[in-house]
């Protein structure tokens, strides 16, 4: 395996993620890990030297939920999000056709819960238009397509939206019937040089799509900067256990840097969402439920739940189930104590007091994307009113003992960590006071739950680092901090993955 060269890292502080350790340090890496922590440590003639001029050194960041596929195609999507209705999302695709009438219209961002009206089929038909046009809710289960696009995708006709598990399907043929997506290698490349600006090191990759050979031949073909952890889904399984590969494992052993090319959980989309009302809840929603479904609905039987967790536990296969609404996260947790499996439960948005007791006396891992309470803050109180107090309910996951982890479920919120932690500490987007403030974590409690379990930096971790030109936790938990918080990728010097630079502020750093 093939790993940057020793470096020697000079006059750094180190950010006092759990132990503090006053003044200045040298760190030395080898090999893809810190081996010497302490101060002058001596040259011993190998590597390089950098000195650090005083600034902050801590552990790279992870984020621990993304599509990286959809997220590179963000920027070249139609941003649905200033829509505040049907005829508002229709009237930017009509610009865009305006713009270039025979190219098809992928829109990503509306969230036509708060919407005086439902999207429906007809309305996009009306564009005078013979291109596709596919439309995808920000929070990713649903599409809104005009008919061409119901008929490229071997979809029936219909009025209404195509939403969950046949969306998903859906989506993983987008490419093959609408052509190039930009979804390349260079493209991703240029995903991850953007991350590591914000000192990350690594992602879990949780994209609908692709598998084990398509990311081993993006990975050979230059994607290869960042630390990644590929997930499958029950699609994927036979695949995924006919290679033998278990959670950890390098997806190619025979790829440079196989080593930060992994397997990582098997993924369960067990409910939907809150937007859509089809998370699976214990009380029916206040507003707009769907007829028949008042309670949201999940997505497999507890049969067939139990039954993938149950096949991905004897491969050794993590498990990464997505559970947002209160009864999924209960049924999730019944069907981890009953196979034994291990891995973590995907957003948890809402439960109760007795299921994170659950979660922390069975090991289950809470992966939590704190941008969402931003966005879902108005909408939780509409549908779900009454429960707030229960949600993203941070606070009591930490007290309870269970391991939290963050990460972005970007393009849903941006891949941006910073954002995250602020999110995390401070609990608003904007003036108003912190929604359940209660809930919320300390910024080193956030920050921790951003490093992939390394705290301080020490000898035997990963040399997988950042240099900032700040202390992130430097100030109180207040609005103010988590205002510099959330703009904190300003303050990144350098980001090392495995002791090679993937980014030096103001240099390009070249493929490896």
């Amino acid at each position: 395996m093939a790993y940057g060269g020793p470096v020697l890292l000079r006059n750094v502080r180190l950010v006092a993620v759990t132990d503090p350790v006053p003044g200045l340090v040298d760190v030395r890496t080898a090999e893809g890990r810190v081996v010497e922590v302490g101060p002058d440590l001596a040259p011993d003639g190998s590597g390089s030297t950098y000195d650090g001029g005083g600034r902050w050194l801590m552990p790279g960041l992870w984020d621990q939920h993304v599509h990286l596929g959809q997220w590179t195609l963000a920027s070249a999507r139609l941003d649905l999000a200033p829509a505040r209705s049907s005829a508002d999302a229709v009237a930017l695709v009509r610009e865009r056709l305006e713009q270039w009438p025979g190219v098809p219209v992928i829109g990503w961002g509306h969230r036509p819960t708060a919407w005086p009206d439902n999207p429906v089929v007809s309305d996009l038909d009306a564009i005078a238009t013979d291109q596709p046009i596919v439309l995808i809710a920000g929070d990713g289960h649903h599409g809104w397509l005009n008919t061409i696009a119901l008929h490229m995708l071997a979809l029936s006709t219909r009025e209404s939206v195509v939403s969950e598990g046949e969306w998903f399907m859906a989506y993983g043929r987008l490419t093959s019937v609408l052509g190039s997506d930009g979804t390349g290698p260079e493209a991703y490349r240029r995903s991850m040089e953007a991350a590591a600006a914000q000192g990350v090191v690594g992602l879990v990759d949780l994209e609908f799509s692709g598998g084990v050979a398509d990311w081993a031949a993006r990975w050979a073909d230059g994607a290869n900067l960042l630390k990644i952890r590929h997930a499958c889904y029950a699609d994927g399984l036979d695949d995924v256990l006919s290679r033998g590969l278990r959670s950890g494992d390098p997806l190619d052993g025979s790829l440079p840097n196989a080593g930060s090319l992994t397997m990582g959980p098997l993924k369960i989309i067990s409910d939907g969402s809150l937007n859509t009302r089809t998370a699976w809840c214990c009380e029916p929603y206040a507003q707009k439920a769907v007829p028949g479904l008042e309670e949201g609905q999940p997505n497999q039987t507890p049969e067939e739940l139990r039954a993938l967790l149950a096949r991905a536990a004897a491969g050794g296969l993590d498990v990464a189930v997505h559970a947002i609404g209160d009864r999924a996260v209960t049924e999730a947790l019944a069907a981890f104590e009953d196979t034994g499996a291990r891995g973590g439960i995907e957003h948890v948005q809402l439960t109760t007091r007795d299921d994170v007791r659950r979660m922390a006396g069975l090991g289950v891992r809470a992966s939590v994307q704190p941008a969402h309470l931003l966005d879902d803050r108005d909408v939780t109180e509409r549908l779900w009113p009454g429960r707030a107090e229960r949600c993203f309910p941070l606070r009591w996951m930490l007290d309870e003992g269970v391991d939290v982890v963050l990460g972005s479920d970007a393009p849903v919120s941006p891949l941006d960590p910073w954002l995250a932690i602020a999110a995390a500490v401070h609990r608003s987007g904007d003036d108003r006071e912190p929604w359940h403030p209660e809930q919320a974590l300390s910024a080193r409690e956030a920050l921790a739950a951003s490093t992939d379990g390394r705290g301080t930096v020490a000898v035997g971790h990963p040399a997988d680092l950042v240099l900032l030109d700040a202390d992130p936790l430097d100030g109180p938990s207040d609005r103010e901090h988590a205002r510099r918080l959330q703009a904190f990728a300003e303050q990144v010097v350098a980001t090392w993955v495995a002791g090679e630079a993937a980014y030096e502020r103001g240099t390009a750093v070249t493929p490896g």
